[in-house]
């Protein structure tokens, strides 16, 4: 809810604010017990991930697919798992039928739907009409063994034999060069799509990071972890003005702070993300320290996005 006018209003909204702080800066420290989990936990599934597009890149060798905006999910063959191996509390009906070796896939809301897919999939009680708008978008089948070519020919007759409406095959095809890439690039984000994914056809599957797997934007975005709040100033008093996030290490460079002070909402400035959260932001490239330039925020990252 924004604030009010009235002095008296923002006096309160700022004693909130301070009390806000203290109790996260007494979570992060410790000293005071953090909220329990949303999820009960279980064992990360081991995860294929994405690394991004870069020149040099043989498209001919690789698939390609949508980028889904929505909520990782792996069907290890009894139950739903998230990225970050939190267990999620899907209707009985939404998982009927499954088969009983391992699905890697997405559970999408529609194009733009990505907060729905996510409030969604948090609820411990699942909302059963919220529910029925996802679909969980199948692009692996990681037991099935062989490269992805085979794996891809196997999932498709899994699913036209499962015949669940709300369990697709994500539509996978190839491009002869970039030029042709952007231009598919283009089409779908013009169409409100996230973006593209390139799977290496010869590639098996690992769980691991490599460039079997690339994700094609139209915008470089990263994450990094938030490590204080920065009180606002003006027409932000009362509130938080900008986050101080840290990049992680990389190789033999050491980890770097910066201040992330736009792409928020009021209300996301009235409660900001918690101290040891790990934020998405996007960026245009980076300056001669390696700080990202024109830097914004985008969502918290829920350890569910590939």
């Amino acid at each position: 809810m924004p604030l009010q006018a009235p002095q008296a209003d923002e006096r309160t909204s700022v004693k909130r604010f301070r009390s806000r702080t203290l109790h996260w800066l007494l979570a992060f420290s410790g000293l005071l017990a953090p909220a329990p989990p949303l999820w009960a936990a279980e064992a990360a599934p081991p995860l294929m991930l994405a690394k991004v597009y870069h020149a040099g890149i043989s498209l001919p060798d690789y698939w390609v697919s949508e980028k889904f905006d929505g909520v990782r999910g792996y069907w290890d063959g009894e139950k739903l798992l998230t990225r970050g191996g939190e267990r999620i509390a899907a209707p009985a009906w939404f998982t009927a039928g499954w088969p009983s070796i391992p699905m890697d896939g997405e559970l999408w809301a529609g194009r733009g739907q990505f907060s729905k897919a996510v409030s969604t999939v948090r609820q411990q009680t699942p909302d059963d009409e919220a529910w029925r708008t996802l679909r969980f978008m199948v692009f692996d089948l990681p037991a099935q063994g062989g490269p992805f070519s085979e794996r891809l020919s196997a999932l498709n007759r899994l699913l036209t034999d499962l015949s669940i409406p709300w369990v697709q095959l994500v539509a996978q095809s190839k491009v002869a060069s970039h030029a042709a890439l952007q231009e598919r690039l283009r089409k779908t984000v013009k169409l409100g799509g996230e973006g593209l994914m390139l799977h290496r056809g010869a590639s098996l599957y690992k769980a691991q990071r490599n460039d079997d797997l690339l994700k094609v934007k139209t915008h470089d975005d990263s994450e990094a972890r938030v490590v204080a709040h920065i009180p606002g100033k003006g027409k932000h008093a009362g509130q938080m003005g900008a986050l101080l996030v840290e990049m992680p290490a990389m190789g033999a460079k050491p980890a770097q702070r910066f201040k992330l002070g736009t792409g928020f909402s009021d209300e996301e400035r009235q409660n900001p993300p918690a101290l040891g959260a790990l934020v998405t932001y996007r960026f245009r490239g980076l300056n001669d320290s390696g700080i990202p330039r024109f830097a914004s925020f985008m969502r918290v990252r829920e350890e569910l996005r590939r």
